[in-house]
C-alpha cells in the first residue's frame, strides 16, 4: 500500500484551484474538471454524490483537519496573504515552544491550511542568535543529531 495524498471536497472548483494555484502557488498536476491533482493532495467537486451520501452531510469548517505547508520565508507569505481580499484567518502569526512560527487560513470550503516555517530556518534562527546545539535541540524538541544535520544544509 503506497500513500497517495489527501483529498478535499470542494463547493467550486473553479474558486478553489485559483486558491490553492494562485494564492498559495501549488503547481496542478492533473485537472479533469470536477477532479484536479496537485502536488500531495487533491479536490473533488461533487465529492458527497462521488462516494453515495447525502450532500447535507459533508461539513464545512469542521475544524479537525488541515493542510500544511512549510516556506522559508514566512512573513513575505504573510504579507501576502494579507494583501488578498477574501482570505479568513483562523490566526495570524503565532509562534510555538518549539520556536516555529506559523499562520492559518481557511481555504474558500473551510478547509484549514497552516502555512508554517521550515523547521531548518527555525534551527538557523536559532544559531545566528547564539545558542548552542544542545540549546537548540532542547528548545526545538529535535535529537540533537537532526539539529546538527539542518545546520549543515
Amino acid at each position: 500500500m503506497k500513500y497517495q495524498g489527501c483529498l478535499l471536497a470542494v463547493k467550486d472548483m473553479e474558486i478553489s484551484k485559483n486558491f490553492y494555484e494562485k494564492v498559495l502557488q501549488q503547481k496542478i498536476l492533473m485537472d479533469i474538471g470536477v477532479h484536479v491533482t496537485f502536488e500531495g493532495f487533491s479536490l473533488q467537486q461533487g465529492y458527497a454524490e462521488l462516494i453515495g451520501v447525502p450532500s447535507d452531510s459533508v461539513q464545512e469548517e469542521s475544524n479537525n483537519f488541515q493542510v500544511y505547508f512549510e516556506v522559508e520565508d514566512l512573513d513575505t507569505v504573510y504579507t501576502e496573504l494579507k494583501r488578498t481580499p477574501g482570505i479568513l484567518w483562523v490566526h495570524e502569526i503565532r509562534e510555538y515552544p518549539w520556536g516555529q512560527r506559523d499562520v492559518r487560513v481557511y481555504d474558500p470550503d473551510k478547509h484549514i491550511v497552516e502555512i508554517a516555517e521550515d523547521m531548518g530556518v527555525v534551527i538557523k534562527r536559532f544559531i545566528g542568535q547564539g545558542m548552542s546545539v544542545e540549546e537548540v535541540a532542547e528548545r526545538t524538541m529535535f535529537p540533537l543529531e537532526v539539529v546538527k544535520q539542518y545546520m549543515h544544509l
